[in-house]
């Protein structure tokens, strides 16, 4: 029986891979006079190729970025505070999310969530998708001390919920830290798919859509 399930947030409730392209129009276009010189494709492209999925921090792809493109009149600094503040303005969550949160929540089913990243950064995005209104216990990564595949960050979330690991359903979109992860100390689990992780990967249980979350907890309770 669930009782609970547990999300990750970038790839899975947040629609990251539009969001970070909204965003850097959105920065170029604020910027446009110190990067006009290079087109704005061949930025965004170059930008996403860096960025590798979130999993290589903004500081470091600013600061190739600048050296490629010979950009003088700003600073990597200057690019990564206003990445971490603005971001937010550019969240767009993945289809039915909000009802597929509402309808566990009046379930009775309890919500949580462990992302890995910088505290500042997910507490703003979290905040622009209205999550706060709907998740119990949010653990973040650099809160925490601890990040995901730990075992330990998935045993806090499941201490604090009040649940045992098998009473439990963890949903994310990458197959190690988020699948195999929560699976390691007894969890459920579900792959929220993304092509860029399809290989090597055979995960038993997997969505395409939020909105299939539904039926499995429910076939569960």
């Amino acid at each position: 029986m669930i009782k609970a399930v547990i999300f990750d947030l970038d790839g899975t409730l947040l629609d990251r891979d539009r969001s970070l392209k909204l965003f850097i129009k959105t920065q170029y276009k604020k910027y446009f006079r110190e990067l006009k010189h290079i087109p704005e494709k061949h930025y965004i492209e170059r930008f996403i190729e860096l960025d590798n999925k979130g999993y290589v921090w903004k500081d470091k792809v600013y600061q190739q970025l600048l050296q490629e493109f010979s950009i003088s009149s700003l600073t990597w600094e200057q690019l990564l505070e206003d990445y971490i503040n603005s971001f937010q303005y550019s969240c767009i969550p993945f289809q039915n999310m909000e009802y597929v949160l509402k309808e566990l929540k009046n379930r009775g089913i309890r919500l949580g969530m462990i992302t890995n990243g910088f505290t500042i950064l997910q507490s703003l995005n979290l905040k622009a998708l209205g999550i706060h209104n709907y998740i119990d216990t949010i653990l973040i990564s650099e809160q925490e001390g601890i990040k995901k595949p730990h075992a330990e960050i998935f045993l806090r979330a499941l201490e604090k919920l009040g649940v045992n690991p098998e009473e439990s359903l963890y949903v994310g979109d990458h197959p190690e830290n988020d699948v195999i992860g929560a699976q390691n100390v007894g969890m459920n689990a579900v792959w929220k798919k993304d092509p860029f992780w399809s290989e090597p990967y055979t995960i038993e249980q997997s969505i395409d859509d939020l909105g299939e979350l539904l039926n499995l907890v429910l076939q569960e309770k």
